[in-house]
């Protein structure tokens, strides 16, 4: 099934910074995005790389969502923990460029917490790369209310 961004990730507005879901599978996400002009992270050198764990954050939402949606629910709301690994070879992705975001899935436990292995690339050359860590509770508002996020 095609979904569009809107469909499976819960980020409205200028948070929303992907463009589309490429493919996903059972373990795997492509999504891509031109990277903009204006907005909340462009600065004169276009976009910083370390806005590519968001990037990479957001792929994995949309993997969660899609397969979500393919079971019939709606997108559930997620956590990113943390990062391992980032690199980067570059310090900007240029405005107007295309951003390819990879997310595979290395992990996912009953409990939500997950592990992702991520990369971005740009003319299918590997920018950046990481291990995302993310955590999916099974109802997002009572463990906000919890007091233990």
């Amino acid at each position: 099934m095609n979904f569009t961004i809107d469909q499976v990730v819960p980020h409205q507005q200028g948070m929303s910074l992907l463009d589309r879901v490429c493919h996903w599978d059972e373990q795997h996400i492509v999504a891509e995005l031109v990277v903009p002009d204006e907005g909340l992270f462009v600065g004169s050198d276009g976009v910083p790389a370390w806005v590519g764990i968001e990037y990479m954050a957001q792929a994995i939402a949309a993997w969660a969502g899609c397969r979500a949606r393919s079971a019939g629910n709606a997108p559930a709301i997620g956590f990113l923990l943390g990062t391992r690994r980032f690199t980067s070879s570059c310090t900007h992705f240029p405005c107007g460029s295309v951003l390819q975001v990879r997310a595979s899935c290395e992990l996912m436990a009953d409990n939500g917490l997950g592990m992702f292995a991520c990369q971005i690339l740009i003319d299918d050359q590997v920018c950046c790369q990481a291990n995302v860590s993310v955590f999916e509770p099974a109802d997002a508002l009572a463990y906000l209310e919890s007091g233990q996020a």
